[in-house]
């Protein structure tokens, strides 16, 4: 069974949590928010919230060991951009975008071997 959690509009591009959501993609729960303490990016901060969020709802739902699960699926999608400007040179206008995104994480529990 998967168990999931998400966080929208988070506020980071989207470019910049998928590269550390590419650390800790297939690993375990324990292993994965390992990684993620010693990362300094900003990113990891937000992917080891939704995991250990996954994780909670995973004992919620009657998971017994959910040390044991293993981080299936991380999904970073582009949220909305906020759009400001600010005034350029010579009457120009200058575009400040700043983006959003949205972390989706499944986690189940490993295959028997």
């Amino acid at each position: 069974m998967a168990y999931t959690a998400h966080h929208r509009h988070a506020p980071m591009s989207a470019q910049k949590v998928r590269r550390v959501a590419d650390l800790v993609r297939g690993k375990n729960v324990g292993d994965a928010l390992n990684i993620l303490r010693y990362q300094t990016q900003r990113g990891a901060k937000l992917i080891s919230k939704v995991i250990r969020s996954a994780q909670a709802n995973a004992e919620v739902q009657g998971m017994r060991d959910a040390e044991a699960l293993r981080v299936r699926k991380i999904l970073i999608n582009e949220g909305f951009r906020m759009k400001r400007f600010q005034p350029g040179p010579r009457g120009h206008v200058m575009p400040i975008i700043k983006r959003r995104c949205h972390i989706s994480v499944e986690l189940d529990a490993p295959a028997a071997e």
